[in-house]
């Protein structure tokens, strides 16, 4: 099979005629993992194997037979992988996400099927932890859920409005202007949570932009040059380049895409829709194809998950968890004096 060129698959039509069989998907995956070379045996790392009549490998060191999908996120699949390469190029191409029952209906298996292919598949977006913003960086908290207007008036919560977290779940974000977005979700809003946040992604001496809220007043302690327009007083621009409008326009995507193409989001996966979010905002100058590319490429890769029902399989919320951890004791140590 000759090398295969990801970036010609301008179309969902192109993906699915070029990868008529499973082999041609197999042959995808193994070019991507081992390129020309031999297959490496994923027990003991070495390349001394060999492709058996039925397509599988053994090696001749460890004896150990392995297939092609071992380690990646299509490890004992019972789904064609003609459905798995259509899935991710759904993901990767719709603006607004593919929700669960929408794939079903595309690739013709049941919502649950659907919804753990997702599940996967957002798992490959995990936002990395070496992400610096500089320069002018906007931040910014936002809310989601806790809906009350449409409620009977015996279920509705009282003291919901504002910065209220008991119905709601906040979410923090920061955006580089002309540069990258990062946001998580946070246990709350104090200063104590988020300024070790900024700390490891917001260079020191880098201008930040937010608005009045008291949560940012020690910016300046920490090092950055902090300008702030007050929304209370209905001060959105001020000298025409202090706002934040950068970071309230991904919140605007992020909004727009849970409502209309999700309409309800669980709390406990809610870092892997903003992670999904977060890529496809970075990557918007880029066509579908790219994106294709580099979903297919992390997809091959060494998958560590245990099960995607558990919480413990959210790698990027317990990934952040641990290092809000760290970096609030680093940031309390610094403070303490």
């Amino acid at each position: 099979m000759t090398h295969i060129s990801f970036t010609k698959f301008e179309s969902l039509f192109q993906l699915v005629d070029f990868f008529n069989t499973e082999d041609k998907c197999k042959a995808a995956i193994a070019q991507e993992r081992w390129g020309e070379g031999n297959a490496v045996c994923p027990y003991c790392g070495c390349t001394h194997t060999y492709m058996t009549a039925e397509g599988r490998y053994i090696c001749k060191d460890c004896a150990k037979h392995f297939s092609v999908t071992v380690g990646t996120i299509f490890e004992n699949t019972k789904i064609s992988l003609r459905k798995w390469f259509m899935a991710m190029y759904l993901v990767s191409s719709h603006k607004k996400g593919v929700s669960s029952l929408q794939l079903s209906r595309d690739i013709n298996v049941t919502q649950k099927t659907a919804w753990f292919m997702l599940h996967k598949i957002r798992g490959l977006y995990g936002q990395s932890d070496a992400v610096s913003l500089n320069g002018e960086v906007e931040m910014d908290e936002m809310y989601l859920g806790g809906r009350e207007t449409n409620k009977h008036e015996s279920k509705k919560t009282e003291g919901t409005q504002g910065r209220s977290t008991k119905t709601k779940t906040p979410i923090f974000g920061m955006v580089e202007r002309e540069g990258k977005v990062v946001a998580m979700k946070v246990e709350d809003t104090k200063g104590a949570t988020l300024m070790p946040i900024v700390s490891q992604f917001v260079e020191q001496g880098s201008t930040t932009y937010t608005d009045e809220a008291s949560i940012y007043h020690k910016l300046d302690e920490n090092g950055y040059n902090h300008v702030f327009v007050n929304h209370s007083q209905r001060e959105y621009v001020r000298a025409n380049d202090i706002h934040t409008n950068g970071i309230e326009g991904f919140w605007a995507h992020f909004k727009r895409v849970v409502f209309s193409t999700y309409h309800c989001v669980s709390k406990d996966y809610l870092q892997r829709y903003i992670d999904e979010q977060v890529y496809r905002w970075n990557t918007r100058d880029e066509k579908a194809s790219f994106r294709f590319e580099d979903m297919f490429s992390k997809a091959v890769k060494t998958f560590d998950y245990t099960d995607v029902l558990s919480l413990s399989s959210v790698v990027s919320i317990e990934h952040f968890r641990t290092r809000r951890v760290i970096n609030y004791i680093m940031w309390k140590m610094k403070h303490s004096a």
